[in-house]
């Protein structure tokens, strides 16, 4: 069982110190989104929250470290030509010491491409593009020379030197919700992160978040492993990465309960339901334990990322949940 650290909205020094205790807590991965502005459900933004570049995070954090997985969740496919892409990774990937996961999706915030003026497809484009744009990025990675033809990328004897440290090359992570991310999942991901379907609203919603329940997490893994056997893969091969939006430690069942209730009225589902939603963890420590250990029997996750917050949160979980999952 791995499990992931997302850190949004902070500065160098900030990645740097988040990044030497997450490893200290035992955490296995630290990612960092990409975004110019970063969207809260519903479409509000702060328009002077930090967001730095993602590839200077992620180095900001392996130098800071030594032995934690470095990553991003996720690169966005349409802010970078997938030359570029891929010799900013590679280029991590050294300077990590070979600790790189490629974290890549196909784009989602409408709002980032109305403001800077990035060509902004429709979701079933955007998902051709970011198929096209792995497989150069895997070429160039394992390929002396990389020529290719495609709708819309195109290469012609193209070089990238040195190679990963990695080999064959870094672990691939895709994150979506959506069929046609999934179905990018079981083509080219090594782990795949299921999450909201934002590829068409190309944005979060509320009604959104609260269709991530139970049985449609398990749906959409299952789904990922068909495709992936379906295509000539191996489906166990393929890692189920679920990312968790909010933790909420209580301290009593009553207060979990209460907990529970608020995020169901949120979301507008019954309160029951709120601590098996895909999105949340709810409960006691004990709680916490016997549901992350539900989710990885039943939906066969082998990874779980958690949204980083206030750091006593942080470390309650790693120190009384975490440690106790998946033994």
């Amino acid at each position: 069982m791995e499990f992931g650290l997302f850190l949004a909205t902070i500065d160098l020094d900030a990645a740097r110190e988040s990044a030497r205790i997450a490893e200290e807590l035992g955490f296995h991965l630290l990612v960092f989104p990409d975004h110019f502005v970063h969207q809260q459900p519903g479409g509000s933004y702060d328009p002077h929250a930090i967001a730095h570049d993602p590839i200077v995070l992620a180095a900001a954090a392996a130098q800071a470290t030594r032995s934690i997985r470095i990553g991003h969740l996720v690169l966005c496919n349409l802010f970078r030509h997938p030359a570029v892409t891929a010799q900013a990774l590679m280029s991590l990937d050294h300077l990590s010491g070979g600790r790189l996961v490629a974290g890549l999706g196909a784009g989602w915030t409408e709002i980032e491409f109305r403001m800077t003026g990035i060509g902004f497809p429709d979701i079933a484009t955007r998902l051709r593009m970011l198929d096209e744009s792995l497989t150069c990025i895997r070429s160039l990675w394992t390929q002396e020379c990389t020529t290719f033809e495609g709708e819309f990328y195109r290469m012609k004897d193209a070089i990238l030197w040195p190679k990963p440290l990695q080999q064959p090359h870094p672990r691939f992570l895709i994150g979506g919700g959506g069929r046609g991310a999934l179905r990018l999942m079981a083509k080219h991901a090594d782990v795949a992160n299921i999450a909201v379907n934002t590829g068409k609203p190309a944005t979060i919603t509320l009604k959104g978040m609260s269709e991530v329940t139970d049985a449609v997490f398990r749906d959409r893994a299952n789904f990922v492993r068909a495709e992936a056997a379906r295509l000539g893969r191996d489906p166990s091969t393929i890692t189920i990465s679920n990312a968790v939006f909010s933790v909420m430690l209580a301290d009593s069942p009553t207060a979990a309960e209460a907990s529970a209730r608020e995020i169901g009225k949120m979301l507008g589902i019954p309160a029951h339901e709120a601590p098996r939603s895909a999105l949340f963890l709810i409960g006691t420590p004990a709680q916490c334990i016997e549901e992350l250990n539900r989710r990885a029997n039943e939906w066969g996750v082998g990874q779980f990322i958690f949204m980083g917050g206030a750091l006593e949160t942080t470390r309650r979980l790693a120190n009384e949940v975490l440690r106790h999952v998946g033994g």
